[in-house]
């Protein structure tokens, strides 16, 4: 294969003669071998955005020749495309500035633009990835708004398309099941009634908060750092610089970029990052919620719950035929458990905003395009292959409501609570229903009974009339 010298402020290295990469990622690579985790896919986007933005504002600011500019946005364009993704060989677990994954940024693009231009690749003369292709940037501002870009990007993509489709697929569930009547269940133990519809419609408004939340987030982290070079001050770039670059960068994605208000800020903290993490949790556990509610409603078929009938989409067991398992609930749960852990890595990478730059960057990023990527992949496939082809067992779920024990709680206003306490009582000594055995006590007229023990009308508002120890007996 053979190998080229390149030289970085240290000296020189050796690097594949086929790299495009340069000394300073050579560098990285030799210090980091770490985990084997590489920036996601929508990471290397932005930066190259970030990259083709900045040579096409600083070639309207007059900063690079013309030669130059097109070079470097033909090589960037590579990078978005994702062409020159090989290159990227850096861990995540690295210079907590991000300075290496910027380096090797600089490096692959300003060696493409040299092959471009001469023919032949690497080296600095006529691009160099300094003085050219990091014209009026810093890592200490690229790094930050290139977590912001690509999550901003991932969550209008990915993550608030699938939690729109998932709360569509649940509202429509919760119209259709709206005439079910089943038991309530709180503590896991007998309530009284609720209808399936009624419950499917808490999920729904669940998912349509977590939507809410999510967007909430989206103004904070539309600002980006770019301008603020080493420590948020500007030094050594136009100050038009990260107003025109995050304009582009708007344009080219469809979203509503800003600079940054205050650029100290947005180097030194990583506020908006921890806020979203901190959303997307709240957001898992109310998924993950749903998801063991269906599982426990599904649960069956002949000896659980069995309410609802999830589609069987694989074998669920190596030893025991014919068993379907709820996978779809499991593996929406187990992304909703690594999205939790995933804040807390976040939070605690924020507390590290020492002074004028935080130093945790590469794993923020990392993290959070995890948690956006995989809820995002979950939820749609839970949506998809759970919900939509979910049925409701209406024999087994109104099967359960006359034989609840809750149903005297309708009752209590009427004939008391203590009367009704004995009802319930008898009736799991003597195994009888609710509704038999007030018959058989003469507490109220038959009529009476039929009307106050209605499932359909414990599941909304209203008290019985009679008044409180009314009937006796």
């Amino acid at each position: 294969m053979g190998e080229r010298i390149e030289k970085d402020s240290m000296g020189e290295l050796r690097v594949p003669a086929d790299a495009y990469y340069g000394a300073q990622t050579a560098r990285a690579v030799e210090n980091f071998p770490i985990s084997g985790l590489r920036f996601p896919r929508t990471f290397i986007q932005a930066m190259g955005a970030i990259k083709h933005a900045a040579a096409q504002v600083n070639l309207e600011l007059g900063a690079i020749d013309q030669r130059r500019a097109d070079a470097i946005m033909k090589a960037a364009d590579e990078v978005i495309a994702g062409a020159l993704d090989g290159e990227f060989v850096i861990d995540v677990f690295q210079t907590g500035s991000g300075t290496s994954t910027n380096m090797n940024a600089n490096e692959v693009i300003a060696s493409r633009a040299n092959e471009l231009l001469t023919g032949q690749r690497g080296g600095k003369d006529p691009v160099h990835p300094n003085d050219h292709v990091n014209f009026g940037q810093s890592s200490n501002d690229t790094i930050p708004t290139a977590i912001h870009v690509s999550v901003a990007v991932e969550v209008a993509r990915e993550l608030l398309p699938a939690l729109r489709s998932l709360g569509e697929a649940l509202r429509d569930k919760a119209r259709a099941w709206d005439d079910i009547v089943k038991i309530g269940r709180t503590h896991l133990m007998d309530a009284t009634p609720i209808r399936l519809g009624q419950e499917a419609s808490g999920w729904a408004r669940q998912v349509e908060l977590s939507v809410q939340r999510v967007e909430a987030v989206l103004p904070r982290l539309h600002e980006l750092a770019q301008g603020g070079t080493a420590v948020g001050t500007g030094i050594n770039t136009h100050p038009e610089f990260g107003a025109r670059v995050a304009a582009k960068l708007g344009e080219r994605f469809g979203l509503p970029f800003r600079e940054a208000e205050d650029h100290v800020e947005a180097q030194a903290s990583k506020d908006a990052c921890t806020e979203l993490a901190s959303q997307l949790a709240t957001v898992a556990t109310s998924l993950l919620k749903i998801a063991n509610d269906v599982r426990w409603l599904s649960s069956g078929p002949r000896c659980g719950f069995a309410e609802l009938k999830l589609p069987a989409v694989q074998p669920g067991s190596s030893i025991m035929p014919g068993k379907v398992n709820p996978v779809m609930c499991e593996a929406l749960m187990m992304v909703c458990a690594q999205v939790m852990g995933n804040a807390v890595t976040v939070q605690v990478a924020n507390t590290h905003g020492n002074l004028d730059l935080n130093v945790m960057m590469p794993v923020i990023a990392r993290s959070l395009l995890e948690s956006v990527t995989f809820l995002a992949g979950a939820v749609q496939a839970f949506a998809d292959k759970a919900v939509r082809g979910m049925e409701a067992n209406r024999e087994g779920a109104e099967g359960y409501v006359e034989w609840s024990l809750s149903m005297v709680t309708s009752l209590a206003p009427v004939i008391g609570y203590d009367k009704a306490a004995e009802i319930a009582k008898r009736s799991v000594k003597e195994k009888k229903t609710v509704r038999a055995l007030a018959l058989e006590m003469g507490v109220l007229p038959e009529a009476e009974l039929d009307r106050l023990l209605d499932p359909r009308t414990m599941t909304e508002p209203g008290i019985p009339e009679g008044g409180s120890g009314a009937g006796g007996g």
